[in-house]
């Protein structure tokens, strides 16, 4: 008979002494199991004593978490929390500098565990860390472990960043400001004053007046990764809480600063490979300078504003060479009816007054920023395509104000101008970095394809849309290939034609054809069990083999891995936890959990999920909800599951459902079943090629008056 559900096996250490093998019930009170393992060992006061996790988290078991104690879990018996602070809060203030050395190492370790440090910091033991600080005589080792054991505490939530001082901000500051300085402690002090800014509107007023951008720079230019990472982080703080009528001018400091080129050089173009939290923070660094255009994208044009209309009157005279002082010869019609011309030679849909052309939001003034930009800095170019289209029959010409506009448009839609950035993105362009008008000159490019291409389909204004459609297609395509450079985008969309597009097109289309005749949609349905047998087989091979799961993802704490396996005969899965991560398969004897199959009552997702209806800002991410699911057994029991990428989450969602019997949704199984479908079908027709099918079989005829044509084989 299997054990009672409430009862756990596990062996618990105690220093010098055998471990001890015994049953736990979850239903009995903590306190008195403590109080049963204390009297096996004739220990007294067992108040002072608690339980811990003997890996290497060493986390507190409290009522709140004893249910994740699994069988053959190993504890240890140790000192009470409460006792445990109190001891290190003396010991962090001893005479001896050794002493208080081992002291810090050890409330840095144990201050990972919220229920210490809750204990710790009701003994007003952030107030002592902070005094210590700002008292200056700690340095070297002593200061590093006195701010990762700030850093730890802080971390849980549990106090408002609102309340430090003035003296323990400067503090912190000028150990950034600092030109040479302990890399341990640069890190946490660039760890801490990023929290600040992003935690607290009034501690950011207080940072921003003792770190400049010109202190941050040289840390950027160091060989350490980390301290590069927490850098770029604290000025992405710095701009993301910065005012709306500030930022402008921080983006100006940042370029006065060269900002761009170093980070290219150092860490874009650097020999070590760039890691996953230092492309999250260059991505935010992107999205914030690309967000600077919003102001303008949202700016409708004033049509009676005459320094905006004179930006209009500068591309025509730029395209058409117009001399000054002809703008006031002749008479008043004449010269509106030249402009008209011009105007519909420039492409603009308002040909009288193409100042309303920009009062549509988005992209207002932008894109007249961006033409004019074209027409400045691209000068032979602009006037080459206006004068090209100028000189076609009016339904080929290609309208530039009119491209333009729909362009810009296009191109904020693709790097989501305006939008705040995402949590745990990392997708990050290397070649906005090379160029310090990176979007002007992406918009260049991006109008001169366009016109290339509205040539290449031979396009007429009512093909207006699909030439945009081929466009962002285009675009779309050559940003997945990540160029290093805006030269290397170009080149790569120069192979990127309106012929290259239609080839992909097909392609595309012939792997996934759906033929709309009877007999292959009676085929089609023919086959299709057989395949969706074949997928289900796989996923349940592929939960055979197993996964290794995290259980945490906060960067400034270690990852916590556990591992599920389905057996081979489809009946039980096994679990457990795992001090790394694992380089192959884990044997099923090293795990010690078990979830049989039949007890499984349902499989749910994302915010259904019991662990994503926790609070906290990061477990209510869009991208950790997506890759969220539990399996939920008995009345109230639950096995949460947090995928490590989207092709796990639907091989994980799939497999599970495939053994409670239900169908295959996920997105995975659509393109597998797409994919497998089409070449079943292509095989099996294959004699068929260049051979109509019917759309109906054939009307069967009338039976014969006689069967004296049949042949007898007797």
């Amino acid at each position: 008979m299997p054990p009672p559900a409430d009862i756990v096996k596990v062996a618990i250490e105690w220093p010098d002494a055998f471990p001890k093998l015994m049953e736990i019930d979850q239903k009995k009170p903590l306190s008195a199991i403590i109080k049963e393992v204390c009297e096996g060992w004739s220990l007294g006061s067992h108040e002072h004593f608690a339980l811990q996790l003997a890996d290497g988290t060493r986390y507190y078991i409290t009522e709140k978490n004893r249910n994740d104690i699994k069988n053959g879990s190993i504890l240890r018996l140790t000192t009470s929390p409460s006792l445990s602070a109190s001891q290190l809060h003396e010991r962090i203030q001893s005479s001896s500098m050794d002493a208080k050395l081992e002291a810090l190492k050890d409330l840095a370790s144990a201050s990972r565990d919220i229920t210490f440090a809750q204990e710790f910091i009701n003994l007003d033991g952030i107030s002592l860390l902070t005094q210590m600080v700002e008292s200056g005589t700690d340095f070297g080792d002593l200061l590093s472990f006195t701010l990762t054991a700030f850093v730890e505490l802080m971390d849980h939530g549990i106090v408002s960043w609102d309340t430090f001082s003035v003296a323990f901000i400067k503090k912190i500051a000028s150990y950034v400001n600092k030109s040479a300085m302990d890399a341990a402690v640069l890190q946490r002090s660039l760890a801490i004053l990023e929290s600040m800014v992003l935690n607290s509107q009034d501690l950011y007023q207080k940072v921003a007046q003792e770190i400049t951008i010109g202190q941050l720079i040289p840390h950027l230019q160091c060989a350490d990764q980390d301290i590069q990472t927490y850098t770029v982080a604290v000025i992405n703080a710095l701009f993301l809480k910065a005012p709306e009528e500030k930022r402008q001018e921080m983006a100006h400091i940042l370029a006065q600063k060269q900002l761009r080129s170093i980070i290219l050089s150092n860490i874009i173009r650097s020999n070590q490979p760039i890691n996953d939290e230092m492309a999250h923070q260059l991505y935010v660094l992107q999205v914030l300078t690309f967000n600077l255009l919003e102001d303008r994208m949202m700016t409708k044009m004033d049509p009676q504003d005459q320094a905006q209309r004179d930006i209009i009157f500068e591309l025509r005279r730029i395209a058409f060479d117009v001399e000054c002082d002809s703008n006031n010869s002749g008479s008043i019609e004449k010269r509106k009816s030249m402009y008209t011309r011009d105007y519909k030679k420039l492409g603009f849909i308002n040909h009288v007054n193409p100042a309303v052309d920009f009062t549509q939001i988005p992209p207002g003034m932008l894109a007249l920023d961006n033409m004019l930009y074209f027409a400045k800095h691209h000068q032979d170019a602009y006037i080459r395509m206006v004068l090209e289209n100028s000189s076609r029959e009016d339904k080929h010409e290609c309208p530039f104000g009119r491209s333009s506009i729909e362009l810009t448009k296009m191109l904020c839609e693709i790097l989501r101008v305006g939008e705040l950035p995402s949590e745990n993105c990392h997708d990050f362009h290397p070649m906005f970095f090379t160029h310090d008008r990176s979007f002007e000159e992406f918009f260049c490019i991006c109008i001169q394809l366009l016109n290339k291409t509205w040539k290449e389909m031979r396009a007429t204004s009512e093909d207006f849309n699909k030439v945009m459609q081929v466009v962002r297609e285009q675009i779309m395509r050559t940003l997945t290939h990540k160029p290093n450079s805006l030269d290397q985008f170009k080149s790569r969309l120069q192979n990127m034609s309106y012929t290259e597009i239609l080839k992909i097109r097909q392609s595309e289309r012939m792997n996934q054809e759906d033929f709309q005749s009877r007999p292959i949609v009676e085929l089609r349905e023919k086959i299709q069990p057989e395949i969706m047998e074949l997928i289900k087989q796989q996923r349940l091979n592929r939960l055979c083999e197993g996964t290794c799961f995290k259980k945490t993802n906060n960067r400034r704490k270690p990852d916590k891995y556990w591992y599920c396996r389905l057996s081979p005969n489809h009946k039980v899965l096994h679990y457990g936890d795992l001090e790394e991560s694992p380089q192959g398969e884990v044997p099923f004897d090293s795990l010690q959990d078990k979830l049989p199959v039949v007890e499984m009552k349902a499989v749910v997702t994302g915010k259904d999920c019991p662990h994503m209806k926790e609070k906290g800002a990061l477990k209510q991410s869009k991208e950790w909800l997506e890759l969220a699911f539990s399996v939920l057994y008995e009345s109230d029991e639950y096995l949460n599951f947090m995928a490590p990428d989207k092709h796990e989450y639907c091989v994980w969602t799939d497999g599970l459902n495939a053994l409670l019997g239900k169908e295959m949704t996920s997105e995975y199984t659509k393109a597998d079943m797409d994919t497998l479908l089409s070449m079943e079908m292509k095989l099996r027709l294959l004699d068929l090629e260049n051979i109509q099918i019917p759309e109906a079989p054939p009307p069967i005829p009338k039976e014969p008056s006689n069967y004296d044509f049949v042949y007898d084989c007797n």
